[in-house]
């Protein structure tokens, strides 16, 4: 593990890097521009992947995963991302190995998504929703232990860095296979439908049983609070909720538009360009989400900032969300999270604070009545 050091400052382009950015970026996911965008990372190409040349305001050593591939091209894409984190981190390699190829999780992987999307309409939820998060969650473990966070399995004693990125790519890989066999609960399904897959995966990796008990018990604590309900008390569970939350774009919410469910999840999932995991200025973590338009204040709002402020990752993460200049007509131009409130920019120059606890219609109420008293004659 690194020792901390002051993120660096490289000149960038684009409007959300120029005003919120602060240092390398780790992970993109990204939809914007139409054009196709490999995996490229620090420690080479990525297995199966060969990457062009990065965007001119992607950094070279980022990982991009561009939702407008084919689906068996943007899951290699983000495998390998995340075999590439994992290179040096022998365990975790081999659990990550055992699992992308384990004929149980891909069947629960596929029913998941059956239940949800067929069932239910909802956005993805099967595998391209867990290699997704899953390496969204090894940028993001990776950034802690940069700046010297030390995750609860270091922290209590039963394992070093190793153990920390095994156990939360397999509790994120692994936190929705429970909605198979229903959406309400799915977290504790998932936890007794993981336990069979880990016991066969985990027997190989940790000779001794103690130690493997322990390790396993952080995989089931992520899977069962990754939707706050409980809501995390470990920081490998956080890592997990909050990789869960960064999946809000476009491209996973196009799919539940097309067969027809059109709520505020869909439409609002349309608004948001890209997320981005990079070092942080004053927080180890920072998620930067670009929208098309203002619409997809409620993804960033309902999904993502309660899973940051929620969990034990609120120390370490700055959340900022800002929109396309040459997006739809905009009231919003950029939002970020202080604390559990929002401080959001409007184009005429208005500021909002609004508590995140409050819903959607609560929000835009509030920058309906802050307009409404700018207006003239007011």
């Amino acid at each position: 593990m690194s020792e901390p050091r002051t993120p660096p400052e490289p000149e960038r382009s684009g409007r959300e890097r120029l005003e919120h950015g602060a240092g390398e970026s780790k992970f993109t996911l990204s939809v914007a521009g139409g054009h196709l965008q490999d995996v490229e990372g620090r420690h080479g190409e990525a297995e199966g992947v060969t990457a062009p040349p990065p965007a001119a305001d992607v950094p070279a050593d980022g990982r991009v995963v561009e939702f407008t591939t084919p689906r068996a091209k943007l899951i290699a894409e983000a495998d390998g991302a995340i075999l590439a984190d994992l290179q040096g981190y022998p365990r975790a390699l081999a659990a990550y190995q055992a699992l992308r190829g384990d004929p149980e999780a891909l069947a629960h992987w596929d029913m998941a998504n059956y239940i949800t999307m067929r069932k239910l309409g909802y956005n993805d939820h099967g595998r391209v929703h867990s290699f997704i998060t899953g390496a969204a969650s090894m940028a993001l473990t990776e950034l802690l232990l940069e700046a010297g966070v030390r995750p609860d399995i270091m922290e209590s004693g039963v394992g070093d860095a190793d153990d920390v990125f095994l156990a939360v790519i397999l509790g994120t890989m692994l936190h929705d296979i429970g909605n198979q066999i229903h959406r309400s609960g799915h977290e504790a399904h998932g936890v007794a439908l993981a336990l069979p897959i880990l016991d066969r995966i985990l027997g190989p990796v940790y000779a001794d049983p103690f130690k493997r008990t322990k390790v396993r018990s952080f995989i089931l604590g992520s899977i069962n609070s990754h939707d706050l309900s409980p809501v995390p008390l470990t920081l490998e569970g956080g890592i997990t909720a909050v990789a869960d939350g960064t999946d809000i774009t476009k491209g996973r919410g196009r799919k539940a538009f097309a067969m027809g469910s059109v709520d505020i999840h869909s439409i609002s999932a349309l608004a948001v360009d890209q997320v981005v995991i990079e070092r942080g200025r004053e927080k180890p973590v920072l998620i930067s989400v670009t929208m098309n338009n203002s619409g997809g204040i409620f993804q960033v709002e309902e999904v993502l900032a309660p899973k940051v402020i929620r969990t034990p990752m609120s120390r370490y993460v700055e959340l900022r969300a800002c929109t396309r200049e040459d997006g739809d007509e905009q009231i919003l131009r950029r939002v970020r999270l202080d604390g559990d409130h929002f401080v959001m920019d409007l184009e005429g120059g208005e500021r909002v604070v609004a508590p995140v606890v409050d819903r959607r219609e609560q929000v835009m109420q509030t920058v309906a009545d802050v307009l409404e008293g700018a207006k003239p004659g007011s």
